[in-house]
């Protein structure tokens, strides 16, 4: 790979890297008592919780939801940044990265 393609490269990575961080994926649980918003790069912007639809009395539960909306939203992350890195995983390979 030249030098130049190795630029062009760098360049198209750099950008899917912005579009990544722009990139917000929201997932619900318990019918929205829980709801977590995660960059494409697997940065928890916002937890929400909404007071109507938990049971104060039942915080085990509720932790439970966020732990389980955490975990998805990363997943779902990770699935999303994979999906598009794909297409560049060989060129990147022959960076050295």
């Amino acid at each position: 790979m030249s030098k130049f393609d190795q630029a062009k490269m760098l360049l198209k990575v750099k950008k899917l890297q912005k579009e990544l961080q722009k990139m917000i994926i929201e997932v619900e649980k318990g019918d929205g008592a829980v709801r977590v918003e995660i960059t494409g790069e697997q940065k928890i912007k916002k937890i929400h919780i909404d007071p109507e639809a938990v049971d104060l009395d039942d915080i085990g539960h509720l932790e439970r939801l966020i732990e389980d909306a955490v975990k998805d939203a990363i997943q779902q992350s990770q699935k999303v940044a994979a999906e598009k890195m794909q297409p560049m995983m060989g060129a990147l390979g022959d960076l050295g990265l």
